[in-house]
């Protein structure tokens, strides 16, 4: 057991690529996890797609009638889509109304790719 700890410190060189190294830093290895992270839960994806169809508010109760779990779990994904600033809403009376923040998608759209190297 002590071997395999001291063998995990060890720095060895690769067989086949030695020079192989990551392309992301570990700060920007940290922020594409956390956009991924954000996009990486069913209820949140199908959340955002419902709010991405509509121009307009959409009432946090019909939210809550089309999915598949009850309103604390809602409220806390919603919550989450707001923190990292995906999403907002207005209060109407006792309602909130949630939307798309649209620039905000596209920007996470634009890091993750770029960070993938996928656009070119």
């Amino acid at each position: 057991m002590i071997e395999l700890a001291e063998a995990a410190t060890t720095t060895t060189t690769g067989c086949c690529a030695p020079d192989l190294a990551p392309r992301l830093d570990t700060e920007a290895a940290q922020r594409l996890g956390a956009d991924l992270s954000i996009l990486g839960h069913p209820i949140r994806l199908q959340i955002l797609d419902m709010l991405a169809q509509s121009d307009g508010h959409v009432c946090v109760c019909d939210l809550e009638g089309a999915l598949p779990v009850k309103q604390p779990t809602v409220s806390h994904h919603l919550k989450l889509l707001r923190e990292a600033g995906l999403i907002d809403c207005e209060r109407k009376g006792l309602w909130a109304y949630y939307f798309v923040k649209r620039e905000a998608m596209a920007a996470l759209r634009t890091r993750v790719f770029s960070q993938l190297n996928l656009l070119g």
